[in-house]
């Protein structure tokens, strides 16, 4: 019986370990000087998603994080670099 219970847990161990290995980062936990491909923009703020999208910020693109001070993100998009700060970074899932 305890076989049993244990082979469940592992079961759904292991699942939700793949599941948490295949998912998306976003920008906050990006590498320095590392180039990204933007998967999805996830916000349910039109005016985060029009903002990033005037920035060059949209799916497909590239985006390279320069630097981090303090809450702010130096990017890097279409050879342009722009500030924007943890909450932006953050709905940037690449």
């Amino acid at each position: 019986m305890n076989d049993i219970i244990r082979n469940k847990y592992m079961t759904r161990f292991f699942s939700k370990t793949k599941e948490l290995g295949d998912q998306m980062m976003n920008l906050t936990q990006a590498k320095i000087n590392t180039e990204y491909s933007i998967k999805d923009i996830e916000t349910d703020d039109e005016e985060i998603k029009n903002f990033l999208f005037t920035l060059g910020c949209y799916e497909g693109e590239a985006v390279t994080v320069i630097s981090i001070l303090a809450d702010n993100f130096i990017i890097s998009v279409k050879d342009a670099r722009y500030s924007i700060d943890r909450e932006l970074a953050e709905a940037i899932i690449i």
